[in-house]
């Protein structure tokens, strides 16, 4: 029985500099996951590569970077298609990707990138799947319509339809005040599987009503929060004969998050919140002045010692004022 076989990942966010909080040398990292993927694509006989946005950390990446990403993606003899991130592109516009190294490595055929509203049609013997994609733009999760994650049109001569998107797509609500998009609010795509990425720790593989939408995360850790750091990146493999068969592939080479994500920088920030929150409560509690002293709070203050003294001394400054202020108006 024929198959076709397609390797997914997303968010390498090629860059030449280590983030504070990591120990590692990323670059080297880098190197030595997208060598690894080079090999699981001769491993098992990938036919097709995507990728889902964010290939550089920036789009003007030192070209001594590019060039070692350059050489490795030669190794690869399959298609590979791809999507332009946020991270790809200036000012988060499309429109600036011919000046982009994405827009090189396009322009020089080392990779296709998908274009809104084109189709591309993957094909190996008698199976054909539709691929379509869509970049990053401004507003992409506040469109209300969501027009980017949603596929209106599936060629009659098809097996399946793809739709690559990188944008914030969950499959639960998120944090207040960032706009984002829930996989319950694209459910009549007709696209078959729906690839996303940018959200780096992903949230694996949803169906709903047959249709299959994935984000196996970054393929790089960045920030250094507890849930990076028990995460291990991996892989995509999409098998299509008759029916769809999804699985992930954990990257050999990804070390430990323990062993590559500094864990002080965190302890000092719960530290910091910590103290923050401290302070906070400490302040509301002594807030009605209506009903409490304000030399009672200034007091309450003056002889807290779990207060830096900085944030103290500003405190102690600002709530003297606010009295001078309120003795005035009396």
């Amino acid at each position: 029985m024929y198959d076709l076989k397609i390797l997914y990942f997303t968010d390498t966010h090629i860059r030449g500099t280590t983030p504070k909080n990591r120990k590692d040398n990323i670059l080297e990292t880098l190197e030595r996951k997208f060598n690894e993927i080079v090999n699981i694509i001769n491993l098992k006989n990938i036919d097709f590569v995507l990728h889902g946005g964010d290939i550089f950390d920036r789009p003007d990446i030192s070209p001594s970077v590019v060039r070692k990403f350059a050489m490795i993606l030669n190794n690869i003899k399959v298609p590979i298609y791809a999507i332009a991130g946020n991270h790809d592109l200036y000012g988060h516009n499309p429109n600036t990707l011919h000046r982009t190294m994405l827009g090189l490595f396009d322009g020089i055929e080392l990779l296709k990138l998908i274009n809104e509203k084109e189709k591309i049609i993957l094909e190996k013997d008698d199976i054909k799947v539709q691929l379509t994609g869509a970049p990053y733009k401004y507003g992409i999760d506040s469109d209300r319509n969501k027009a980017s994650y949603i596929i209106n049109e599936k060629d009659e001569n098809v097996n399946y339809a793809i739709h690559l998107v990188h944008g914030m797509l969950l499959d639960k609500p998120f944090i207040k005040g960032i706009p984002y998009t829930l996989i319950d609010d694209i459910l009549e795509t007709k696209a078959d599987i729906t690839l996303c990425g940018h959200y780096h720790s992903g949230f694996g593989i949803k169906e709903f009503n047959n249709k299959f939408f994935i984000n196996p995360g970054s393929l790089i850790r960045i920030t250094n929060s507890l849930k990076e750091i028990k995460r291990i990146p991996k892989v995509l493999i999409i098998n299509i004969q008759k029916d769809i068969k999804l699985d992930f592939y954990y990257l050999e080479s990804a070390k430990n998050g323990e062993e590559i994500l500094d864990r002080s920088v965190i302890e000092k920030n719960m530290f910091k919140n910590e103290k923050m929150i401290y302070f906070k409560q400490s302040v509301e509690a002594s807030q009605d002045f209506n009903k409490l002293d304000i030399n009672h709070v200034l007091n309450d203050l003056s002889i807290a010692d779990n207060i830096d003294k900085k944030v103290k001394s500003e405190a102690i400054k600002r709530i003297e004022e606010a009295q001078i202020e309120i003795g005035k108006e009396d």
